[in-house]
C-alpha cells in the first residue's frame, strides 16, 4: 500500500502541466487580488484633480482629499484632456475646484464639480461620500451649529482584518474545490479510457487500497497547495492569520475530502473524459461565484441566498473563515460542521453507488 501511494505521488509529480496549473491557478489570484488590496491598500482607485481655486477652502479640500488616502491623485489643468482619460479608463473619476470656489458668496455659491464615469460605481460612490462628508463638516462649522443625530463605531473585534484576508481565506477553499473535483473526477475518468481500472482489477490489489492511496496522494497536494497560498499572502502581502495554522490545515484536509468524494461521484456518472471536464466545470463554476470565495453571500438576494448558503463549498468557508480569521475553534458553529458532514456522507454514498473499478 506504500508503493501504491509513492506510485500516486510519482504520477501527480510528473504530470507537469498539471501539477503547474494547479499550483497556477489559485497563485494567480492571491497575487492579483494582493497587489489589489494586499499590504494594508485601501486606495478605491485615481481620479484627477482639477484645481483653479486658492481660497482657503479650496486648499483645506484638496489636504483632506490627500489626507483621506482613499485615492490616488493625478493633478491635471485641462478639463478635456482629463475628460479623454476617463473615457479611456485610465482614471475613475474628475473633481474639478473651479474659480471662486471658496469665496463666501451665499446667495450663488461656486460648487466644486464631480465628473464621473458610471462603469465605476464603486470609486463613484467612495468620492461621493467623501466629499458629502466634508461639505457636511464645513456647514455645520460655519452655521455654529452641531449635529443632534449620529452614531458611535464599535468593533465586534480588535483583529486588523481587510478585504484581502477575507479574499484569501476563500482561496483556500476555491483551490481545494477545483483541485480534488478536477483532479479525481477527470483522472479517474481517463483511467477508465486508457482501461488502467480495468487492469488493477486482474490484481490482487484490493479496491478500497487504491481509493485510499489515491485520496491521500492529492490531500498532500492540498497541503503543499494551502502551504504555498499561505506564505504568499502572508508574507507576500501581509495578511492577517489569527488562527491556529495546524487546526487551518486539519480544516483543509475535510474540505478535501468532501470535494474528492465530488470527484469519485462524478468519475462514477460521467462515460467519457470530457463529459467529466463537462460536470466538473457545471458544478466548481457556480459555486466559485455563489458559494462566497470573493464576497459574502449574505448580499445575495433573499431567496437565492437561502439555497447556496447549503452549497458544500460555502459552509466550508465559513469555518476556514472561523478558524483563521478569528481563532475560534472548529467546532463553534456546529450547523457548518453539520451540512460539511452531510455532504460527506451523501457523497459518500453516492460515489460507492456510481463508481466501480470494473466500469469501462
Amino acid at each position: 500500500m506504500l508503493k501504491l501511494f509513492l506510485a500516486d505521488l510519482k504520477m501527480i509529480t510528473r504530470n507537469r502541466q498539471a501539477l503547474f496549473w494547479s499550483l497556477m491557478f489559485p497563485l494567480m489570484f492571491t497575487v492579483i487580488f494582493g497587489l489589489f488590496f494586499g499590504r494594508e491598500n485601501n486606495i478605491a482607485g485615481t481620479i484627477i484633480l482639477i484645481k483653479k481655486s486658492n481660497s482657503e477652502m479650496a486648499q483645506n479640500f484638496e489636504k483632506a482629499l490627500d489626507e483621506s488616502k482613499l485615492f490616488t491623485i493625478k493633478k491635471e489643468s485641462n478639463l478635456e484632456a482629463a475628460k479623454k482619460e476617463v473615457g479611456k479608463g485610465q482614471v475613475s473619476a474628475i473633481v474639478e475646484i473651479p474659480e471662486s470656489f471658496g469665496e463666501k458668496n451665499l446667495e450663488n455659491p461656486v460648487k466644486i464639480k464631480l465628473y464621473e464615469d458610471p462603469a465605476n460605481s464603486q470609486v463613484n460612490a467612495v468620492l461621493i461620500g467623501f466629499v458629502d462628508k466634508f461639505f457636511n463638516q464645513i456647514n455645520f462649522q460655519m452655521q455654529n451649529t452641531k449635529p443632534l443625530f449620529g452614531y458611535e463605531e464599535e468593533k465586534t473585534t480588535q483583529k486588523k482584518l481587510s478585504y484581502f484576508d477575507f479574499v484569501l481565506a476563500g482561496i483556500l477553499g476555491l483551490v481545494l474545490m477545483n483541485s480534488s473535483i478536477m483532479g479525481v473526477g477527470i483522472a479517474m475518468s481517463k483511467y477508465r479510457e486508457d482501461k488502467i481500472l480495468k487492469r488493477i482489477m486482474t490484481t490482487p490489489l484490493k479496491t478500497w487500497k487504491f481509493v485510499v492511496c489515491e485520496v491521500l496522494s492529492r490531500l498532500i497536494l492540498n497541503l503543499l497547495q494551502i502551504s504555498i497560498i499561505l506564505s504568499i499572502g502572508v508574507y507576500g502581502f501581509s495578511a492577517h492569520i489569527y488562527g491556529n495554522i495546524f487546526v487551518l490545515l486539519g480544516v483543509a484536509l475535510i474540505g478535501g475530502m468532501l470535494f474528492q468524494l465530488i470527484g469519485f461521484m462524478i468519475a462514477g456518472i460521467a462515460k467519457t473524459t470530457q463529459a467529466a471536464e463537462g460536470m466538473a466545470t457545471a458544478i466548481t463554476i457556480p459555486m466559485m461565484f455563489l458559494a462566497g470565495v470573493f464576497f459574502p453571500i449574505d448580499a445575495l438576494p433573499k431567496r437565492l441566498y437561502s439555497f447556496v448558503q447549503y452549497l458544500p463549498l460555502a459552509p466550508l468557508l465559513r469555518i476556514i473563515r472561523s478558524v483563521a480569521l478569528e481563532a475560534k475553534p472548529i467546532w463553534d458553529n456546529p450547523n457548518n460542521l453539520a451540512i460539511v458532514g452531510g455532504w460527506m456522507i451523501v457523497m459518500l454514498f453516492l460515489s460507492m453507488y456510481k463508481f466501480r473499478l470494473s466500469e469501462e
